[in-house]
């Protein structure tokens, strides 16, 4: 099985979202990726709960909601209630981070935890028995486009030795510079959810790049 591609809408045309979505759906994505960000931990202002509220009936795509926000627990909820399918979020943003998990999971939604760059993989080996899939940002959050950061890939292979040793059964995703040249390393470390929002929707034949990506990941 190849590994699950998740476009970014911070990449596609707002101005034609309906268009973008159903395009990256037809092309064989599963999930769609949905970066909410607040202006304070990161610096760009992205997305509120109504977008996934709009997206949810135009798209089968499981939407996988990545919020780059300080103290997400007291969001969440939107976000499950509009429809998000994961909920991610990140273990520098919140004091309470098994709580917001707990929170997730107790809406029925799958949870993620999400690690910076600069944050080591032991900052959140406390709740990896707990959520559903696991996020290493491969840039740093906030900005589409950024080149992809080789160093983060032992992150991804310490998980993947801690979830076989463990008999964890997280799904590890990567976001930030995927594309052709980079997926390589991410999928062999053990990485198998894709974020991919520049290389896909650069106008220039974004199926055929979901299908490359998926024949790199076999």
């Amino acid at each position: 099985m190849s590994g699950i591609i998740a476009p970014s809408i911070l990449s596609a045309d707002y101005t034609n979202l309906e268009r973008d979505v159903k395009l990256v759906e037809e092309a064989g994505a599963e999930y769609l990726h949905i970066d909410v960000m607040d202006g304070s931990f990161v610096p760009s202002i992205s997305y509120g709960p109504n977008w996934v509220k709009q997206l949810r009936p135009e798209t089968d795509m499981i939407l996988d909601v990545h919020l780059m926000v300080v103290n997400p627990e007291k969001i969440v909820d939107e976000f499950s209630d509009a429809g998000a399918d994961i909920i991610g979020v990140h273990v520098e943003a919140t004091s309470h981070i098994h709580r917001v998990l707990q929170m997730i999971k107790n809406k029925g939604v799958k949870a993620e935890v999400v690690i910076n760059p600069g944050t080591p993989v032991l900052a959140i080996e406390s709740v990896l028995d707990m959520v559903d899939q696991v996020l290493v940002m491969t840039v740093n959050p906030g900005f589409g486009g950024q080149k992809f950061l080789p160093s983060t890939i032992e992150k991804v292979a310490q998980l993947k030795a801690i979830r076989d040793e463990l008999g964890y059964t997280f799904d590890i995703e990567i976001d930030g510079g995927v594309n052709n040249e980079t997926i390589g390393a991410a999928y062999e470390a053990g990485a198998n959810v894709f974020v991919a929002g520049s290389y896909v929707y650069d106008k220039v034949d974004p199926a055929a790049k979901i299908n490359l990506l998926k024949e790199l990941t076999k």
